[in-house]
C-alpha cells in the first residue's frame, strides 16, 4: 500500500513537471490579448464619446463643411443659382473669417463671381470640392497664412477650376477677388 501511494507522488510529480512546457508562455499570451482588447476597447468608446474640443476648431470645420455643401449644391445644378443659394453662400463667406473681416463689397463680389463659375461643373469631384472650400475658407483668414501658402490656395483654386472647364474670364475674376479678401483680412 505504501508502495502504491509513493508510486502515485512519483507519478504525479513527474507529471507536473513535464506537464506543459509552454504554459507560462500561454499565459503571457492570454495577457498581452487581454491587454490589446482593453486598448481597443478604450479607443472605440473615446471614438464614440463626444469630446468637447476647440470652439474656434469647430467653428472652422462647421464653415468648411458648410462651404462644400454650397459648392455642391451649384456643381450639382444646370441653372444659375437662386437667391436662397447665393445667400446661403454670401452668409457662410462672410462667416468664414474669424479675424479680421474682408470688406463686405468684396465678398459679396467673390459670391456674385463664385457661384456662376461652379454652376454645372460636374467635373469638379467631392475632394476638390472640400479642397475648394478649405482653400476659400483659409484666404478668408489669410493672416494666419504665409505669402507661399496664400499663392498655392490661390494656385489650387485657380488649378480646379481651369481643370472643370470654367472660362479663363471667370477663374481670372474668382482669383482676382480671392487675391483681395487676401489683402482685406491680413
Amino acid at each position: 500500500m505504501k508502495t502504491h501511494v509513493a508510486i502515485f507522488c512519483a507519478v504525479f510529480i513527474v507529471g507536473t513537471a513535464f506537464a506543459d512546457p509552454f504554459l507560462i508562455a500561454k499565459q503571457r499570451a492570454r495577457q498581452v490579448s487581454e491587454q490589446n482588447n482593453n486598448e481597443q476597447r478604450r479607443i472605440q468608446q473615446a471614438a464614440a464619446d463626444p469630446v468637447p474640443g476647440d470652439p474656434a476648431l469647430q467653428a472652422t470645420l462647421q464653415n468648411i463643411g458648410d462651404l462644400q455643401l454650397n459648392f455642391a449644391a451649384f456643381i450639382g445644378s444646370d441653372s444659375q443659382p437662386e437667391a436662397q443659394q447665393k445667400a446661403s453662400l454670401l452668409n457662410n463667406l462672410t462667416q468664414a473669417a474669424q479675424g479680421t473681416k474682408a470688406a463686405t463689397a468684396d465678398v459679396k463680389k467673390i459670391a456674385a463671381d463664385l457661384a456662376p463659375a461652379l454652376v454645372g461643373r460636374k467635373k469638379i469631384t467631392g475632394a476638390q470640392q472640400k479642397k475648394l472650400a478649405i482653400a476659400v475658407h483659409a484666404l478668408f483668414n489669410s493672416s494666419h497664412l504665409s505669402v507661399t501658402q496664400q499663392k498655392t490656395m490661390i494656385d489650387d483654386v485657380q488649378k480646379i477650376l481651369t481643370d472643370a472647364g470654367v472660362g479663363s474670364d471667370d477663374v481670372t475674376s474668382v482669383v482676382t477677388d480671392l487675391k483681395k479678401i487676401a489683402d482685406d483680412t491680413k
